[in-house]
């Protein structure tokens, strides 16, 4: 009964500081889109408005890692697994530029959809290959901006916590655009906060961790499909050792 009252409580909170936060961020794009052509500053609010929710969670154990791999001005292809909902407030604590590749559902949330959309994320209907393409275009834009591109290949949550088979998306994308790789993983949050549920389940612990980049020379002479696999076996051995930390007393 106690979980499921902080969670409700939880959700209250979140609906009700989006209004104040989305009118500063309104705020923000106003100002600052004039000069802030990739709207870093925007960005930089969001990580700080999704943060909030995080650090006002105290069960809610993050410890966060590889932030010196991250290049000044780098515009990356940016892969993560993906076990929950609370992916998207983890991986915003990480605080640096990129824009999300995000399921269309999302953009039409109010408040924290109209958010993205002034963000110029990312929207994609799963199982389009019109919308798919769209997507690749739009990506390529941002790279070619200088903005790096945040997707998860797995394409929807792991139910389980074990990391689902990739899409080819990023990689055709890194590839086409000759752009690095960076892997990131998380680890924990299916047990904070399990696919398809919004309940609270106590103390946890998460863990995020940023890797060095991986130089498109190194994978240049692969396919998509081969980058893909590679990629896909080096989070899902980096996240067994990860899940030592949080499945540790």
């Amino acid at each position: 009964m106690l979980n499921r009252i902080i969670s409700a409580f939880f959700l209250v909170f979140i609906a009700l500081t989006s209004i104040p936060l989305f009118l500063i961020a309104l705020s923000i794009w106003i100002v600052t889109c004039p000069f802030d052509r990739r709207l870093r500053f925007l960005h930089l609010f969001t990580c700080f408005w999704a943060s909030v929710y995080t650090w006002t969670m105290p069960a809610w154990r993050v410890r966060i890692e590889g932030g010196e791999n991250v290049r000044k001005n780098a515009a990356y292809v940016v892969v993560s697994n993906h076990q929950s909902q609370l992916d998207i407030l983890i991986a915003f604590r990480l605080f640096f530029h990129y824009k999300w590749v995000s399921k269309i559902e999302i953009f039409r949330v109010p408040l924290i959809g109209w958010n993205m959309r002034l963000n110029r994320y990312v929207a994609l209907k799963r199982g389009d290959k019109q919308s798919v393409d769209k997507m690749l275009k739009k990506c390529e834009t941002h790279l070619d901006e200088g903005s790096s591109i945040f997707m998860f290949p797995e394409g929807t949550r792991s139910a389980d916590g074990k990391i689902k088979a990739f899409k080819l998306g990023a990689f055709q994308l890194a590839h086409k655009k000759k752009a690095p790789i960076l892997p990131i993983v998380i680890s924990g949050t299916n047990k904070a906060l399990p696919k398809y549920s919004m309940k609270f389940t106590g103390t946890q612990k998460i863990y995020i961790r940023i890797f060095e980049e991986i130089p498109y020379e190194s994978f240049a002479s692969l396919t998509p499909e081969e980058t893909a696999a590679r990629v896909r076996d080096f989070i899902t051995e980096k996240l067994s050792d990860m899940d030592t930390y949080t499945l540790s007393p």
